[in-house]
């Protein structure tokens, strides 16, 4: 019998849902720039330091790139966004990929390029990277196999796949067959990537229903600083929007940028 976490996570799921459907082709239109242009080398100062440096909170915030998933685009960070701009990041970007693409590599160099000029027009040299689903996946191996750890402290990813999901069987998409357990993209990602400097923060649910089985949205590598966020109650759809998980990346992002360690512990965050 389904807990009271999970009915209510799922009716939160297929409010979402409905409601993303509509705002969904807004979000075919290029993102905005997210922050102004000034160049300042502060990523080694704290976001309070940097607040005294630029005289505003909002200017204290590492850049952070948002990340969509499968089939969607940069409108699912739209309450998300929102969010961690109230928290002191000012500077946050979103990229579109296309719903047409067929290979995680190749989305991962359209990233590396995408950071490369947040990095130019911030005078920052590393950024965060937020991720949902296969953004996740798509910013692991920007990282991990193309050098990406230079200019990325933090990969947080919400649901994403990092061990397969058997969802993706059923997907009729050429990317979905890199999403299979076992598949060569995860025999490429689970390669060696001795030195890597950037840390990973995975959130998941045990009622995510597009990661089959749910904690195959944990990341397991011997090379890799991972720090796992398991939540209760909240569906693949609903972790990009809920104030809840909002609030806890926030959080984890502000302790890292204060160059502590996130905390790790089982969360019940109730999906309203």
């Amino acid at each position: 019998m389904a807990s009271p976490h999970a009915v209510l996570g799922s009716m939160v799921e297929a409010m979402w849902g409905l409601s993303h459907l509509a705002v969904y082709p807004l979000g075919a239109l290029a993102p905005r720039r997210g922050g102004a242009g000034h160049r300042y080398r502060m990523e080694h100062l704290t976001p309070l330091q940097r607040g005294m440096v630029v005289s505003g909170v909002a200017e204290s915030g590492t850049p952070i790139l948002l990340i969509h998933g499968m089939v969607d685009n940069h409108s699912i960070f739209a309450l998300l966004r929102r969010g961690l701009q109230r928290r002191g990041f000012s500077r946050v970007y979103s990229m579109n990929y296309s719903v047409r693409t067929s290979d995680v590599r190749t989305a991962a160099a359209q990233l590396a390029a995408e950071i490369e000029q947040i990095c130019e027009e911030t005078g920052y040299e590393r950024i965060h990277v937020v991720a949902h689903s296969l953004g996740g996946l798509i910013a692991r191996y920007y990282v991990t196999r193309l050098g990406g750890d230079d200019r990325v402290h933090t990969v947080v990813t919400l649901g994403s796949p990092h061990q397969g999901t058997h969802m993706a069987r059923l997907l009729p998409l050429r990317i979905a067959r890199q999403l299979r357990p076992g598949s060569p993209l995860f025999e490429e990602l689970d390669r060696p990537v001795p030195g890597c400097t950037t840390r990973f923060v995975c959130f998941w649910s045990d009622t995510d229903e597009a990661v089959l089985p749910a904690h195959h949205a944990q990341l397991r590598h011997p090379d890799l600083a991972v720090t796992d966020v398991p939540l209760t109650g909240v569906g693949h759809l609903s972790l990009p929007i809920l104030p809840s998980v909002a609030h806890r990346i926030s959080t984890t992002l502000t302790q890292l940028d204060n160059d502590g360690a996130p905390t790790a512990s089982v969360t019940s965050i109730t999906p309203a």
